[in-house]
């Protein structure tokens, strides 16, 4: 082999390996930009097909219609069903209450009625006279009209004079402690929610001698009452103890209740035996069977 024959052959081998590169190369290009942006290898696809998807699509847009009608129909019937609540009495019939709210439709379970949440409720404002919450021939403890939290509200004491303004005092807790004086007093407690009133309420505090003389009077009534109740417990007592000594001893009253009752039942008889007798002797000669009247016709003839 000649040496220019072998420098040809090495150059014509080199030039087919850079042409097998660069075309390496470009598949390598042509592939990423396919995967980069599908759509730009599909578009000489789309316009060659595009007559023949043109009524698929038609038919997968009334198929999406169709499911949008149906989506919207089946959200439009879920909203149709009304909750009707109803509000429960409230617990106080002036001030500050509870109350609960019952929902009548739409109950988990199937359920007819259930309780969705208990509000707070307000009657009338006026709660007129009330009554201490404990009370000494000392002291007497006054509570406002109120509800828990007690601390939420803001409560106003005022001493009530007749024909005369009446006097804030300092005391600004639920409860007031008031010791009794020579005369008579009245008290009145607002309750106030955001410097609105809500509740007002009064209170009147007798002397030491006027509840003296109630308490006096008291034991009377009580007496009497103790005395019927106990007579009556001691009655009842008394009719089971009966009961329980002749279910225990029946063959003793029977035997002595037996001759008693025979002897009663031989006295009716003969009281209806005579009374038979009496009314036989008593009737008319008109009222002789006829069977006889025959016979007495015959013994003549």
């Amino acid at each position: 082999m000649r040496p220019g024959g072998a420098g040809s052959s090495a150059g014509l081998l080199l030039a087919v390996g850079w042409l097998l590169l660069a075309g390496l190369q470009g598949v390598c290009r042509a592939n990423f930009t396919a995967v980069q942006d599908p759509g730009l290898g599909r578009e000489g696809e789309g316009e060659g097909e595009g007559e023949g998807d043109e009524e698929g699509d038609s038919d997968g847009d009334e198929e999406s219609e169709d499911d949008a009608e149906a989506e919207a129909d089946a959200d439009v019937s879920n909203k149709t069903i009304v909750k009707e609540v109803e509000f429960g009495m409230c617990t106080v019939t002036c001030g500050i209450g509870m109350r609960e709210v019952i929902l009548t439709n739409g109950c988990p379970g199937g359920e007819s009625k259930c309780i969705v949440r208990v509000e707070e409720c307000r009657g009338a404002v006026d709660c007129g006279w009330g009554k201490p919450i404990s009370e000494s021939l000392e002291s007497v403890s006054l509570g406002c009209v109120h509800i828990s939290p007690a601390n939420r509200f803001k409560y106003v004491w005022k001493l009530l004079r007749p024909n005369q303004q009446a006097i804030v005092l300092p005391n600004d807790s639920a409860i007031l402690e008031v010791h009794r004086e020579t005369r008579p007093l009245a008290f009145q407690c607002d309750t106030l929610d955001n410097n609105e009133i809500v509740a007002s309420i009064k209170f009147t505090i007798y002397t030491t001698t006027e509840m003296q003389m109630k308490r006096s009077l008291r034991p009377d009534t009580d007496a009497v009452l103790v005395f019927v109740l106990t007579i009556g417990v001691i009655m009842c007592i008394f009719v089971i103890f009966v009961l329980i000594f002749i279910i225990i001893n029946w063959a003793a009253v029977k035997s002595f209740w037996g001759p008693k009752a025979s002897t009663t039942e031989v006295q009716s008889e003969l009281s209806s035996v005579r009374y038979k007798d009496s009314t036989s002797l008593d009737q008319s000669p008109a009222e002789i069977p006829a069977h006889e009247e025959d016979v007495l016709s015959e013994w003549n003839e």
